[in-house]
């Protein structure tokens, strides 16, 4: 029989080191985001559901796709609140509710953003067929711990007067990383702590397995997010069903003339603009945005003669394009965005593929997952739409 499995995700306000730490951006998206999107990447995680105090923090949670059915209580939301008694609150909350109590509860922090949903997968698995009554993720250790002690500082886990061993003769030895628990409900609300007995660990790669509690770890995750994402994203275009567009600095090269009047012009390929015709006949899936902060009727008219969307006067292009989306076709997962500007970042971001235009600023290129040839407004949307309609180029 299925387990009944959920994933809580405790997100509570006000963090001291890092100010409002599970709502700052890192890669992209708030903090919370990356455990969010880990879980729902899960095939047996049933519900997620983020527990927090904060009207701003369930907001964003939602909008992220989690679920927050209420607001955390004060009395469980301090300094001194064990993430216990935040999950405890969660199922009872669920019982007095009428919600179907799960069988299996997988807690996940918020602090871990290269936390990898196929890790949470295999824990869960893992976790029912040994039956076991928690789960927790570890890494592999072979450092010397030392404490001090009456007569100096004294060996943990070696005996520093023997013979130091090499290390590969070493007993295996694992640290916990803090990123997920997987709890058999009914002990845990029994024993009211994470370790509930029989205890198994599930091993995940070192790199994967860094906490953020200061502003050099938040660095170092976002380095690795980084590097994660350049290194290992193959780009398949037969699974994008969105393609869009920042226009100045895509569609022109970001000159702008004015003349006496006032009246601003701008430059266009009109190659960028013919191939939309034959993209639109070979891959009638893909639907074509353009999301602009400027008002320009020229582009207006174009776009109109090819069916092209166009969203114009956007100063945040994150919630027009999520409201564009939200028939529930497509989604980030099936985006692509083409970018030049530092304010193109977030969708770049959040996007199944972020590309960038050769003469996109830096910082924009260092974040893309395709940087093209041309520059903008000189062929750089033509070079695009021959990669997807011709892939072998």
């Amino acid at each position: 029989m299925k387990k009944n499995v959920i994933a809580i995700i405790p997100a509570r306000s006000g963090s001291k080191g890092i100010p409002d730490k599970n709502i700052r951006e890192i890669g992209g998206r708030p903090l919370m985001a990356w455990a969010i999107k880990a879980c729902q990447q899960v095939a047996s995680i049933d519900r997620v559901i983020v527990s927090t105090d904060s009207p701003e923090y369930r907001d964003i949670a939602v909008r992220e796709g989690a679920e927050v059915p209420f607001l955390r209580p004060v009395d469980l939301s301090g300094d001194d609140c064990s993430s216990e008694s935040a999950l405890l609150h969660v199922l009872e909350w669920m019982e007095a509710n009428g919600d179907e109590v799960p069988d299996v509860l997988v807690f996940v922090q918020c602090t871990s953003p290269l936390l990898d949903s196929k890790d949470l997968e295999n824990a869960v698995q893992e976790h029912i067929e040994k039956e076991a009554g928690s789960t927790f993720s570890m890494s592999p250790s072979h450092r010397f711990v030392w404490r001090p002690s009456e007569g100096g500082m004294k060996g943990v886990n070696h005996d520093h007067r023997s013979p130091r061993k090499r290390r590969q003769d070493l007993d295996p030895e694992y640290v916990e990383t803090g990123s997920f628990y997987v709890l058999d409900v009914a002990k845990f609300r029994e024993e009211k702590h994470r370790f509930v007995t029989p205890v198994s660990g599930y091993e995940v790669a070192a790199w994967r397995s860094f906490e953020i509690d200061d502003l050099w770890d938040w660095e170092l995750c976002e380095k690795l997010l980084r590097q994660r994402r350049s290194e290992s994203h193959a780009i398949d275009w037969s699974k994008i069903k969105t393609l869009a567009f920042d226009f100045d600095g895509v569609f022109t090269d970001n000159r702008v003339w004015t003349d006496e009047n006032g009246i601003e012009s701008v430059a266009c390929s009109r190659s960028d603009w013919l191939r939309f015709e034959e993209l639109t006949k070979s891959r009638p899936d893909i639907r074509c945005v353009i999301v602009s902060k400027e008002r320009n009727p020229v582009v207006a008219a174009r776009a109109a003669k090819l069916k092209v969307k166009v969203l114009s006067g956007i100063d945040d292009k994150v919630p027009a394009l999520e409201a564009w989306m939200g028939d529930g076709v497509t989604g980030w997962d099936t985006a692509a965005f083409v970018g030049n500007d530092l304010n193109d970042l977030p969708c770049m971001n959040r996007a199944s593929v972020a590309v960038a235009v050769a003469d996109a600023y830096e910082e924009v290129r260092e974040e893309a997952d395709l940087v093209l040839s041309r520059a903008g407004g000189h062929g750089a949307v033509r070079e695009l739409f021959d990669l997807i309609l011709k892939p072998e180029i």
